[in-house]
C-alpha cells in the first residue's frame, strides 16, 4: 500500500539533503544481496532519525533490529563524539557486510553491535536509553516496549517503525487477521492506553510510532 504517491515521494526526497555515497551503497547491495530489501529505512526516513537525534541528543541510543545498517548509520550521524548507539540485531548472516559498512561510515567506535535474540540481550543492558528505534520482529513488539520503557528517562523517546503495516491495520468487519498484524494493533493501542507517556503516530514511510516518556 503507498501512502504517498510516488511522484510526491520524489520530490520529498529531492528536498530532502542528500544520501552520501554510502548510503546509496547500502542501498543498493541491499536491493541486489539481501531479501526483503524493501525493509531499509531509505533516504526520507533515514534523515528523520538522524534529525530526531541531534534535536534530542540523546546520550545513548538503543536499536532493535539493526538489518543492513543504513538506520543505524543514520541514528549514529546524529550523536555527539561522546555518544553510543548499541544495535541489536538476531540474524548473523548479515554481519559482515553490516560491520563493513560501520567501518566504511567511521562511526564504528561510537556502534556497539550485538548479535543474537533482543528480547534476551536487553534485560543484560544497564541502560539508561535516552532514545530507542524498535524495527525487528512485529510479533514481540509490546515485549521489546516493555523491557525498555523503565530504562528509558524522562524526556527519553521511543520510536517503532511500519507502525501502520503496510495498511493492514485497516481491518473490516469480521474479516481475519494475521498474528502480526494483531501484533501490531494491540502494540498501537497498548501506547496509547499507557500513562507513562504521550505519542504520535506520523504516517511517514509505512508508520513511525513516537513515545515521549513523562
Amino acid at each position: 500500500m503507498e501512502f504517498i504517491d510516488p511522484a510526491l515521494l520524489s520530490y520529498c526526497e529531492s528536498i530532502t539533503s542528500s544520501e552520501d555515497a554510502l548510503l546509496k551503497k547500502i542501498t543498493r547491495e541491499t536491493q541486489a544481496k539481501v531479501l526483503m530489501p524493501r525493509m531499509i529505512s531509505g533516504h526520507l526516513q533515514g534523515k528523520m532519525l538522524e534529525f530526531f537525534v541531534k534535536m534530542s541528543q540523546p546520550k545513548t541510543i538503543l536499536e532493535i533490529g539493526t538489518y543492513t545498517g543504513y538506520s543505524g548509520i543514520c541514528l549514529a550521524r546524529g550523536l555527539k563524539p561522546d555518544g553510543k548507539l548499541i544495535t541489536l540485531d538476531i540474524n548473523d548472516e548479515l554481519e559482515s557486510m553490516v560491520r563493513g559498512f560501520f567501518e566504511e561510515s567511521g562511526l564504528a567506535n561510537q556502534i556497539d553491535y550485538r548479535l543474537g535474540n533482543a528480547r534476551e540481550i536487553i534485560p543484560t543492558l544497564e541502560g539508561p536509553f535516552d532514545f530507542v528505534f524498535i524495527d525487528a520482529d512485529k510479533f514481540y513488539y509490546a515485549d521489546y516496549f516493555d523491557l525498555v520503557i523503565e530504562k528509558v528517562p524522562t524526556g527519553g523517546l521511543i520510536l517503532a517503525d511500519n507502525v501502520l503495516w503496510s495498511g493492514k491495520i485497516l481491518v473490516e468487519e469480521g474479516q481475519k487477521i494475521d498474528k502480526d498484524t494483531k501484533a501490531i494493533l494491540d502494540f498501537n493501542q497498548k501506547l496509547q492506553n499507557d500513562p507513562r507517556i504521550e505519542n504520535i503516530l506520523l504516517p511517514i514511510r509505512d508508520g513511525v510510532l513516537m513515545a515521549r516518556k513523562l
